[in-house]
């Protein structure tokens, strides 16, 4: 395993769902009194697990198709995007 790429992904990730829906929706599960922790914890990880190896396997046919360098681009300009959308709706 490359550590170095582990790590990068692993913190890059990491940032990116600190408080984001997903964990907001997480914790309003983990304050049902009713529901075990444990259940919501390892539904919410399958849950990630599952939707990260759906972006492994898109990124991986869409990368036969498509320039990687390209790919690169098309990201960065729809996160700019993104990030003029939501200043301009602010």
């Amino acid at each position: 395993m490359e550590w170095k790429v582990f790590l990068t992904i692993f913190v890059s990730v990491f940032i990116a769902e600190l408080g984001d829906k997903t964990q907001l929706a997480t914790m309003l599960f983990a304050t049902d009194k009713d529901v075990s922790k444990y259940t919501v914890f390892f539904a919410a990880s399958a849950a990630l697990v599952v939707a990260s190896a759906l972006g492994v396997l898109a990124g991986a046919l869409i990368s036969d198709y498509i320039n990687e360098k390209y790919l690169h681009y098309a990201a960065g300009a729809g996160f700019i995007a993104i990030g003029v959308y939501t200043v301009a709706n602010a």
